[in-house]
């Protein structure tokens, strides 16, 4: 079984735990989120800023774990490497919260955000770069072929 660049199942693993870990403190972060004494007039927008954030940092821990149980099946003989290419894609990274509604959080919740953000903006630079053993690179054809066909055109 080929492995896939850069990535060994202790690496793997490594990132699992700490995506876990992530996961439970936003998890526990956002359902103490709930318990926020707000007195302020702006307290409908705190609600709402919470629950956009926490939809968008829940829905990128579990996109991330998500990729990293598809890696550790793989390393576990369960899914073949076309499976893993076909099956295992990362989505996209959800779009960054609003600054202004960001900045109505705590302090602690704003950098939790910031690094489940963090977390998978380095899961996307491991598929990428595992991804990127798969991609053809036409451009290198395309050169090979015009100096063949002027190696033959100077003959």
């Amino acid at each position: 079984m080929s492995s896939p660049a850069d990535l060994s199942p202790t690496i793997i693993e490594s990132l699992y735990s700490d995506a876990l870990e992530l996961a439970d403190e936003a998890r526990c972060a956002f359902d103490l989120s709930g318990r926020l004494e707000e007195t302020c007039a702006d307290a409908d927008l705190i609600r709402i800023a919470l629950s956009c954030e926490a939809l968008r940092t829940t829905t990128r821990m579990m996109h991330a774990l998500a990729w990293l149980l598809n890696q550790r099946a793989f390393f576990a003989g369960e899914l073949s490497e076309f499976q893993l290419r076909r099956y295992g894609r990362l989505p996209p990274a959800q779009p960054d919260g609003d600054p202004a509604q960001i900045a109505l959080l705590p302090a602690e919740l704003a950098r939790l955000i910031e690094r489940t953000g963090r977390f998978y903006a380095r899961i996307e630079r491991l598929d990428r770069a595992w991804r990127g053993r798969f991609a053809m690179n036409p451009a290198a054809i395309h050169r090979l072929r015009e100096r063949l066909g002027q190696a033959v055109v100077g003959l």
